[in-house]
């Protein structure tokens, strides 16, 4: 199945690296820029076939805002998506709101454990996940994919997205850099996730 994933656009929080997590933290006008850009880069690349593609987006706000800027951009009905409650981003717990840096004076041991096996590491917290806990929601999500799908997540959901569908190590899944203005096309039976440049003009 063919899918194309889109980091929603940068936050204040992203801008400085404060964990965001399940917050609900707005796009700022970078970000906004970012959404735009991406649903003209889209529209260029499925020309007709837009209206083909199911649209579906995490629930939280900047996801949200991602998917109307980006449909609008594509000349389509900025409301007419649905929202999947799966793609939600990977919950920090009680670190959501801090930078590691903070994290790191307050809690070092933790901080350093995390560093050593990022991928399986679980935060401080009743709600928090590991990416592998996320990735066991975005497996299912993926499984439920019956259609060409575009989807608005966020980087820990990409991730997961990299692992599950290519193989990727954890290790590297956990690090690898997650841009908020590209397209990442997944084909889930080739089992491919390949960054698209979103340079395409308006």
């Amino acid at each position: 199945m063919l899918v194309y994933v889109i980091r929603h656009g940068q936050t204040d929080w992203n801008a400085i690296r404060r964990l965001q997590g399940q917050k609900d933290i707005p796009l700022n006008d970078f970000g906004r820029t970012q959404a735009v850009a991406n649903g003209h880069a889209l529209a260029a690349i499925l020309g007709p076939t837009a209206l083909d593609f199911d649209y579906v987006a995490s629930p939280l706000g900047r996801t949200r805002e991602t998917m109307e800027l980006l449909r609008g951009a594509m000349g389509l009905d900025p409301a007419a998506y649905r929202t999947d409650a799966r793609l939600v981003e990977v919950s920090f717990g009680d670190w959501e709101g801090h930078t590691l840096p903070e994290l790191k004076r307050e809690h070092p041991e933790k901080v350093r454990a995390r560093k050593a096996a990022k991928w399986d590491f679980i935060p401080p917290g009743e709600d928090a996940e590991s990416y592998e806990i996320l990735s066991w929601r975005i497996g299912a999500w993926l499984t439920s994919v019956d259609r060409q799908t575009v989807c608005v997540c966020h980087g820990g959901v990409i991730r997961s997205i990299f692992r599950l569908v290519t193989g990727m190590e954890k290790d590297e899944a956990a690090d690898i850099p997650i841009p908020q203005d590209r397209i990442l096309r997944v084909e889930t039976e080739r089992r491919t996730a390949e960054w698209v440049e979103a340079t395409l003009e308006a």
